[in-house]
């Protein structure tokens, strides 16, 4: 298994990119650093550098001779770093650094340009309430739930991104999205207050 629906095509830049070639390295940079660095920015809650900073260090750590193991999924695999550099982030900062999330009209800006005013209100509002409650929940949840909805990762790729039985996806997968309707349902009864 591979990265992505090109297996083979991954597979064989991760053999380049263990045998030093820089070339693979920057195809595999250009196909996953986006999707990687969305993932950790609405892991590490809204905080864009420190987000980077993590995308940036999880192809770092492509570059180590203990790294890749062929036949392995690539897709889950960079994840999987990606997950536990903003886990370790999370256990040894004793300062954090104040997100300073993105305005909501340039994150629309950046997602749908053809709406009209009414829209991007709307959407923004409901964008907002979605992140918050996403943003509420426990890592172990906000993890799952990213890597399935944000991500398009299958159950099984999330088991092996986090390292964790496929059971225990299943479970907070389903608690997850129980606890984030309990959330957006809470959020809409004190909008209609």
């Amino acid at each position: 298994m591979g990265c992505s629906s090109d297996d083979d095509l991954d597979e064989e830049l991760m053999a380049r990119v263990a045998h030093g070639d820089r070339e693979a390295l920057a195809a595999l940079v250009d196909r996953y650093y986006a999707p990687l660095l969305g993932y950790l920015y609405r892991l590490v809650g809204g905080d864009r550098a420190l987000a980077e900073d993590l995308a940036q260090e999880t192809f770092v750590r492509l570059l180590r001779p203990a790294g890749y193991q062929p036949g392995r999924a690539c897709r889950p695999w960079l994840y999987a770093i990606a997950t536990n550099l903003a886990r370790d982030h999370a256990k040894s900062a004793t300062v954090r650094r104040q997100a300073t999330p993105a305005s909501e009209d340039a994150l629309l800006a950046l997602h749908d340009r053809s709406p009209g005013p009414e829209e991007h209100a709307l959407r923004a509002e409901d964008a907002s309430r979605i992140a918050a409650a996403v943003g509420a929940l426990g890592s172990d949840y906000r993890e799952v739930i990213l890597l399935r909805f944000y991500h398009g990762l299958s159950l099984a790729e999330i088991a092996e991104a986090l390292a964790i039985p496929l059971g225990t996806v299943k479970s907070r997968l389903s608690v997850g999205v129980r606890r984030l309707r309990a959330l957006l349902g809470e959020t809409r009864e004190e909008a209609s207050r």
